[in-house]
């Protein structure tokens, strides 16, 4: 790379996961809306013709309107081309296919258990972590040998023991996880600010935080915006809208998988003075199972959806078809707001911007009251070749048992991983919340059917 008067120039960004018909051409859109910063992304991608179809893609962003920015896109045959001298690393992958997925979401069902997600926690994060950690410690051993001084993006879930085992091959490695969880609840908090202060409502950006916990289970323990605290502003918006606050939802939340009426969340602070700081969907399963997940009844009594395994193929069903309309060039592609902050952060990294976020990072003492070493979720100042963990304070002792409980399991979990021990894995998997709510006998039934369900991704294990 080189920096010249309009910013930064041949970059090289390498993308894991470059045949992604999602994350990869929301990075396509987001670099060519940057105007500092330029250069070539190399796809990698397990499934090569998905890759290079996306190299065609991406190559003719620069003539949609809008680009301000002409990226090069090259897919890769090999993993160690696609990284060779790296300035980034973008890691985006699906760690099987969701015919595992589907196992790993629905099995459960058949003792009763439900989950909303399954990527992250409950026995589904779990099975889905022992697939994605020997592909995590291969990606590793490239970065370290092919880009050792890069800064790696991590998209993949489950956050924290992808990220976690990273650092584990390669405890040199620069990388961070990412998510747009808790963005979503600055927007709620900046309808706090409209609906309680009568104030306009603020861009969610405006509010500021100090977040605390793990992925997916994160909180906000304070909370402004120009000089108002919104911790008594937040407690007067969940008394008023203990029922859910529809009305003000992004989405009807009947109607979609991926969205809530926010009830979960307001009674969480109800019960607990803090903030929840995660989707509805993500909230419930960290929780014991009988809270919000009970059954489907419960579920729609918590105005919150299971996303089903078969949404997700019709989905990648009509994404594969987009995908070959751009390909064949029957469709043009859009640049598009996809309120990711990866390029931001690239930018900072190189020294154009300086600024905080939440990321996911291991513990540096930044919560000193969870395990040192373990990935923890809060805010960090990006600034050039420097990502700083701000000190955001313990995890309260309100919402100690549960985010400790949380954390405990993933370490448990990238322990077994490591070893590969299918043992270990188990004791993760029966002290989960969800899991808990059966017997010793049927979770050992459970973990036995999904073990066999996706046991060509776990070979390696004994």
């Amino acid at each position: 790379m080189k920096y010249t008067e309009k910013g930064v120039e041949d970059l090289k960004i390498a993308y894991i996961g470059g045949g992604s018909r999602g994350w990869a051409w929301g990075l396509m859109s987001d670099l060519a809306k940057t105007d500092d910063l330029c250069g070539t992304v190399y796809l990698y991608d397990i499934d090569n013709e998905a890759a290079r179809h996306n190299e065609v893609i991406g190559n003719r962003v620069k003539d949609v309107d809008g680009c301000v920015s002409p990226w090069k896109y090259k897919a890769s045959e090999s993993i160690d081309e696609a990284l060779a001298g790296a300035d980034f690393v973008v890691i985006s992958i699906l760690p099987g296919t969701f015919d595992e997925m589907e196992s790993d979401v629905h099995t459960p069902e058949k003792y009763g258990i439900y989950q909303s997600v399954g990527d992250t926690t409950g026995p589904g994060g779990i099975l889905r972590a022992m697939r994605t950690v020997p592909m995590y410690e291969v990606i590793a051993e490239a970065i370290k040998r092919n880009c050792p001084d890069a800064w790696v993006i991590n998209y993949t879930n489950p956050m924290s023991v992808c990220t976690r085992t990273l650092y584990r091959v390669f405890p040199k490695i620069k990388a961070f996880g990412c998510c747009h969880e808790v963005f979503g609840t600055q927007k709620v908090l900046a309808n706090a600010v409209e609906d309680i202060l009568g104030i306009e409502k603020p861009h969610h950006k405006e509010i500021k935080i100090n977040v605390v916990g793990v992925n997916h289970f994160t909180w906000i323990t304070k909370a402004n915006y120009k000089g108002y605290d919104l911790m008594p502003v937040y407690k007067k918006y969940c008394e008023k809208y203990k029922d859910g606050c529809e009305e003000q939802a992004d989405n009807n939340w009947m109607n979609n998988s991926f969205t809530s009426a926010e009830k979960i969340k307001i009674n969480l602070f109800l019960k607990y003075g803090q903030i929840a700081a995660a989707g509805d969907r993500h909230l419930a399963e960290f929780c014991p199972g009988n809270w919000f997940l009970k059954d489907r009844e419960t579920v729609k009594e918590w105005k919150f959806g299971l996303t089903t395994v078969a949404w997700r193929k019709e989905d990648l069903k009509k994404r594969l078809e987009r995908s070959e309309r751009l390909y064949l060039g029957e469709e043009e592609f859009e640049l598009r707001e996809t309120g990711e902050e990866g390029v931001k952060q690239m930018r900072a990294l190189l020294g154009l911007d300086d600024f905080v976020t939440n990321v996911n990072i291991p513990n540096y003492g930044q919560i000193p009251n969870l395990p040192i070493g373990a990935v923890v979720e809060t805010n960090a100042r990006f600034s050039a070749d420097s990502v700083t963990p701000v000190f955001s304070g313990a995890v309260p002792e309100e919402i100690y048992p549960l985010v400790s409980r949380v954390c405990g399991e993933q370490e448990m979990i990238v322990e077994a991983t490591a070893e590969r021990s299918l043992d270990k894995a188990f004791n993760a998997f029966i002290n989960d919340p969800l899991v808990s709510t059966i017997g010793w006998n049927d979770a050992r039934k459970l973990f036995d059917e999904m073990v066999e369900n996706t046991k060509a991704y776990l070979r390696e294990y004994k």
